[in-house]
């Protein structure tokens, strides 16, 4: 049996009511209700192409969602202007699937580049705060390398720490061990769950990844034509009534 996590029972840092985006005439999120708690680990599993990523998207205003309203630390964030967006994206980070690392930085730059493009930077020494960040992710020895020179794992690793030069207090993970073998993906799932468990971050994971969201989640939601079809612990999914739900862990 799986070792049950301690529930979550802080503030609601996070709810989305009602969403619903199309683009022209597809409509792929229909009626997307979510709360997550302050501190929560919260998978959304769904299969490709049904909208898991737009919701990501929606949440940090990189799409415009057609209707519904998405509260961040208690403010609509929706309608905000676009300094006052700035202001909360500031305290959400947002690891890419590609990792989105800059070729042309070294690690180094690219973790510096965040923190240097805030309007409040006083052009501060961020060598401390990089080799900590760096020291978190296990990766102190590859400041000075190219994003070239890293494998797959190590380039996650470095996006994981580029987020965290911000001390995020949300993190949204869009499918963070794609493309990586089965060991490097198990790294970045206990990578995952120490920066829960060492920052109290809270976090959204967009996976494919089943061990991964046995491993981290507090809480599994998946999305089915638009909307939430399901919600609850690993072991309640697995053995759901739902045979669509099930499907997803019958192979973990």
């Amino acid at each position: 049996m799986s070792e049950e996590k301690p529930e979550k029972t802080g503030e609601i840092i996070l709810k989305i009511t009602d969403l619903k985006k199309s683009f022209g005439s597809l409509t792929v999120l229909k009626d997307i209700n979510v709360e997550i708690k302050k501190g929560e680990t919260v998978v959304l599993l769904g299969k490709s192409g049904t909208g898991k990523s737009v919701i990501l998207q929606c949440i940090i205003g990189l799409l415009l969602p057609t209707s519904g309203t998405i509260e961040v630390f208690d403010t609509e964030f929706i309608n905000l202007p676009e300094a006052e967006k700035n202001l909360i994206r500031r305290r959400i980070g947002f690891l890419f699937q590609s990792g989105a690392l800059y070729d042309s930085m070294t690690v180094r730059q690219n973790l510096e580049f965040p923190v240097r493009r805030q309007p409040d930077f006083k052009n501060e020494d961020l060598s401390e705060k990089v080799n900590e960040v760096l020291e978190n992710v296990s990766l102190a020895d590859a400041i000075d390398k190219m994003p070239s020179e890293l494998s797959g794992g190590m380039k996650k690793r470095i996006s994981l720490a580029r987020t965290l030069m911000l001390d995020p207090e949300i993190i949204l993970y869009d499918e963070p061990t794609t493309g990586l073998d089965p060991v490097t993906s198990n790294e970045i799932s206990h990578l995952i769950l120490e920066m829960q468990e060492k920052l109290n971050v809270t976090s959204l994971i967009v996976t494919h990844d089943i061990p991964c969201a046995k491993l981290v989640a507090n809480r599994i939601l998946v999305l089915k034509d638009g909307t939430i079809a399901a919600e609850g612990s690993y072991e309640e999914l697995k053995n759901s009534d739902d045979e669509f739900v099930r499907g997803f862990f019958e192979f973990s």
